[in-house]
Protein backbone atom coordinates (compact mmCIF):
# COMPACT_ATOMS: atom_id res chain seq x y z
CA UNK A 1 0.00 0.00 0.00
CA UNK A 2 2.72 2.52 0.86
CA UNK A 3 5.00 1.79 -2.18
CA UNK A 4 1.91 2.18 -4.50
CA UNK A 5 0.77 5.53 -2.84
CA UNK A 6 4.17 6.93 -3.17
CA UNK A 7 4.46 6.00 -6.88
CA UNK A 8 1.09 7.51 -7.50
CA UNK A 9 1.69 10.66 -5.93
CA UNK A 10 4.96 11.15 -7.57
CA UNK A 11 3.28 12.95 -10.60
CA UNK A 12 0.87 15.14 -8.58
CA UNK A 13 3.25 16.36 -6.06
CA UNK A 14 6.06 16.96 -9.15
CA UNK A 15 3.37 19.29 -10.76
CA UNK A 16 2.12 20.73 -7.58
CA UNK A 17 5.90 21.62 -6.20
CA UNK A 18 6.71 22.74 -9.65
CA UNK A 19 3.46 25.62 -9.51
CA UNK A 20 4.29 26.46 -6.35
CA UNK A 21 7.94 26.81 -6.05
CA UNK A 22 8.25 30.21 -8.05
CA UNK A 23 6.11 32.17 -6.34
CA UNK A 24 7.46 30.63 -2.77
CA UNK A 25 11.16 31.79 -3.89
CA UNK A 26 12.04 28.02 -3.80
CA UNK A 27 13.13 25.05 -6.02
CA UNK A 28 10.74 22.42 -6.74
CA UNK A 29 12.88 19.93 -5.47
CA UNK A 30 13.07 21.66 -2.33
CA UNK A 31 9.18 21.29 -2.26
CA UNK A 32 9.02 17.86 -3.10
CA UNK A 33 11.89 16.70 -0.99
CA UNK A 34 10.03 18.56 2.49
CA UNK A 35 6.82 17.13 1.16
CA UNK A 36 7.80 13.68 1.18
CA UNK A 37 9.57 13.62 4.41
CA UNK A 38 5.97 15.01 6.31
CA UNK A 39 4.15 12.52 4.25
CA UNK A 40 6.95 9.64 5.75
CA UNK A 41 6.74 11.15 9.00
CA UNK A 42 3.15 11.03 8.55
CA UNK A 43 2.87 6.93 7.12
CA UNK A 44 4.82 6.44 10.44
CA UNK A 45 2.34 8.08 12.84
CA UNK A 46 -0.76 8.06 11.81
CA UNK A 47 -0.96 5.55 8.34
CA UNK A 48 -1.94 6.76 5.04
CA UNK A 49 -4.17 9.94 4.55
CA UNK A 50 -8.01 9.66 4.03
CA UNK A 51 -7.95 11.28 0.76
CA UNK A 52 -4.29 11.26 -0.11
CA UNK A 53 -4.56 13.75 -3.23
CA UNK A 54 -6.38 16.09 -0.87
CA UNK A 55 -3.34 15.86 1.71
CA UNK A 56 -1.11 16.64 -1.06
CA UNK A 57 -2.33 19.77 -2.32
CA UNK A 58 -2.53 21.17 1.14
CA UNK A 59 1.15 19.98 1.84
CA UNK A 60 2.51 21.30 -0.67
CA UNK A 61 0.79 25.01 -0.09
CA UNK A 62 1.83 24.61 3.49
CA UNK A 63 5.71 23.96 2.63
CA UNK A 64 5.51 26.83 0.03
CA UNK A 65 3.82 29.48 2.69
CA UNK A 66 6.59 28.28 5.15
CA UNK A 67 9.08 28.85 2.64
CA UNK A 68 8.18 32.20 2.09
CA UNK A 69 8.25 32.88 5.80
CA UNK A 70 11.46 31.45 5.97
CA UNK A 71 12.74 33.80 3.24
CA UNK A 72 11.24 37.17 4.14
CA UNK A 73 12.74 36.47 7.98
CA UNK A 74 16.55 35.36 6.27
CA UNK A 75 18.92 38.57 5.84
CA UNK A 76 21.85 37.99 3.66
CA UNK A 77 25.32 39.00 4.77
CA UNK A 78 27.05 42.07 3.66
CA UNK A 79 29.75 39.67 3.39
CA UNK A 80 30.79 36.02 3.23
CA UNK A 81 31.03 35.01 6.72
CA UNK A 82 33.86 32.52 5.83
CA UNK A 83 35.69 35.41 3.87
CA UNK A 84 39.44 34.57 3.21
CA UNK A 85 40.47 38.18 2.78
CA UNK A 86 41.06 38.43 6.80
CA UNK A 87 43.42 36.46 8.83
CA UNK A 88 41.51 33.22 9.82
CA UNK A 89 41.29 32.19 13.81
CA UNK A 90 44.15 30.15 13.28
CA UNK A 91 46.51 32.87 12.08
CA UNK A 92 45.18 34.91 14.79
CA UNK A 93 45.55 32.56 18.00
CA UNK A 94 49.26 32.26 16.21
CA UNK A 95 50.08 35.82 16.15
CA UNK A 96 49.22 36.84 19.28
CA UNK A 97 51.64 33.56 20.97
CA UNK A 98 54.29 35.61 18.97
CA UNK A 99 53.64 38.60 20.23
CA UNK A 100 53.59 37.35 23.63
CA UNK A 101 56.53 35.09 23.11
CA UNK A 102 58.27 38.47 21.90
CA UNK A 103 57.00 40.60 24.66
CA UNK A 104 58.47 38.54 27.35
CA UNK A 105 61.66 38.29 25.55
CA UNK A 106 61.72 41.94 25.48
CA UNK A 107 61.08 42.05 29.17
CA UNK A 108 63.79 39.91 30.10
CA UNK A 109 66.25 42.09 28.35
CA UNK A 110 68.97 44.09 30.51
CA UNK A 111 69.01 47.98 31.28
CA UNK A 112 66.38 50.09 29.73
CA UNK A 113 66.08 48.36 26.62
CA UNK A 114 62.81 47.04 27.97
CA UNK A 115 61.06 50.29 28.18
CA UNK A 116 62.45 51.23 24.99
CA UNK A 117 61.30 48.69 22.82
CA UNK A 118 57.83 48.96 24.51
CA UNK A 119 57.18 52.34 23.97
CA UNK A 120 58.69 51.49 20.36
CA UNK A 121 56.39 48.61 19.96
CA UNK A 122 53.21 50.82 21.64
CA UNK A 123 50.37 51.30 19.61
CA UNK A 124 50.31 54.68 20.48
CA UNK A 125 52.91 55.31 17.42
CA UNK A 126 55.04 57.43 19.68
CA UNK A 127 57.80 59.29 17.89
CA UNK A 128 60.86 59.99 18.39
CA UNK A 129 60.76 62.85 20.50
CA UNK A 130 57.82 61.48 22.41
CA UNK A 131 60.25 58.26 23.31
CA UNK A 132 62.73 60.45 24.35
CA UNK A 133 61.03 62.60 26.78
CA UNK A 134 58.98 59.31 28.49
CA UNK A 135 62.24 57.67 28.91
CA UNK A 136 64.38 60.62 30.20
CA UNK A 137 67.21 60.46 27.22
CA UNK A 138 68.46 62.76 24.62
CA UNK A 139 66.52 61.85 21.09
CA UNK A 140 70.19 61.69 19.67
CA UNK A 141 70.54 58.58 21.87
CA UNK A 142 67.23 56.99 20.97
CA UNK A 143 69.18 55.98 17.54
CA UNK A 144 72.06 54.24 19.03
CA UNK A 145 70.49 52.73 22.18
CA UNK A 146 67.87 51.24 20.19
CA UNK A 147 70.18 49.36 17.75
CA UNK A 148 72.26 47.62 21.27
CA UNK A 149 68.58 46.72 22.21
CA UNK A 150 67.59 44.92 19.00
CA UNK A 151 71.16 43.24 18.58
CA UNK A 152 70.35 41.79 22.60
CA UNK A 153 66.74 41.06 21.52
CA UNK A 154 68.44 38.71 18.48
CA UNK A 155 71.00 37.47 20.11
CA UNK A 156 68.21 36.48 23.38
CA UNK A 157 66.03 35.22 20.69
CA UNK A 158 68.45 32.91 18.61
CA UNK A 159 69.44 31.36 22.06
CA UNK A 160 65.86 30.32 22.79
CA UNK A 161 65.33 29.14 19.32
CA UNK A 162 68.72 27.09 19.22
CA UNK A 163 67.80 25.59 22.52
CA UNK A 164 64.32 24.34 21.38
CA UNK A 165 65.56 22.67 18.37
CA UNK A 166 68.27 20.57 20.30
CA UNK A 167 65.75 18.95 22.74
CA UNK A 168 63.35 18.18 19.76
Amino acid sequence: MTHDLLISLRPLLAAEASAEAHAAGTEPGDLEQAVWLRLLELLDADGPPRDPERWLRRAVRFEARRSRRTTRCEQPYDTDPADEAGPTPEQLALAATRARALRAAVRRLPGRCPALLEALMSPKDLTYREIAGELGISQGSLGPERSRCLGCLRRLLAAEVAARGARG
